[in-house]
């Protein structure tokens, strides 16, 4: 099977509704997200908005001219401590998955965020049986960071979540205040 040609590129408004399109599948079918509800438009547009004007990426993958997945990267934690650390999300279209479209753009996603100076990438995984977001992760570069034990309940389980880290340019080499840039 031919990979499909895959174009990244920054979000825009005009994604949003797709974007909500593909999450909120993922919110009602599987345990990626621990939502119960899928967020609308505006919701998910507010949402955008914060991670933008925080200095984040949120990137979007076209193929044959239609948004099929998207990431971004956020705080993994709000405290100060923590601004050299992102946590990653990505999605793609279930009828695109596991043909380069999630690869392609996790590859931008790492870049972009080595280049602004980040120097960890943590991927927070609901639940043990997304074997395939693991194995994606790890082919990536990932490895184990941590495993919560029972820590969502979503579709009448209880769920672990898998925590997995990048280290992203010197990582933890050097200060991030000796990153040249």
């Amino acid at each position: 099977m031919t990979q499909p040609e895959v174009k990244i590129r920054q979000s825009a408004d005009d994604d949003m509704v797709r974007i909500t399109e593909i999450y909120g599948r993922s919110v009602t079918e599987d345990s990626a997200s621990f939502e119960f509800e899928p967020p609308g438009v505006p919701e998910m547009m507010r949402r955008r908005s914060v991670l933008l004007d925080a200095g984040y990426p949120y990137l979007v993958a076209e193929v044959d001219g239609r948004v099929e997945g998207y990431a971004y990267a956020g705080a993994f934690h709000s405290r100060p401590g923590y601004r050299s650390t992102v946590e990653n999300t990505v999605y793609v279209s279930p009828d695109l998955q596991r043909g380069g479209v999630g690869r392609a753009l996790m590859k931008r996603l790492i870049e972009e965020c080595t280049a602004r100076g980040y120097r960890q990438m943590m991927a927070v995984i609901g639940g043990t049986d997304r074997v395939a977001s693991i194995s994606f992760h790890k082919a990536l570069g990932f490895s184990d960071a941590g495993h919560f034990k029972s820590v969502g309940y979503k579709h009448g389980k209880w769920l672990d979540t898998v925590q997995l880290q990048l280290a992203l340019g010197p990582g933890d080499t050097i200060p991030p205040d000796k990153v040249p840039g």
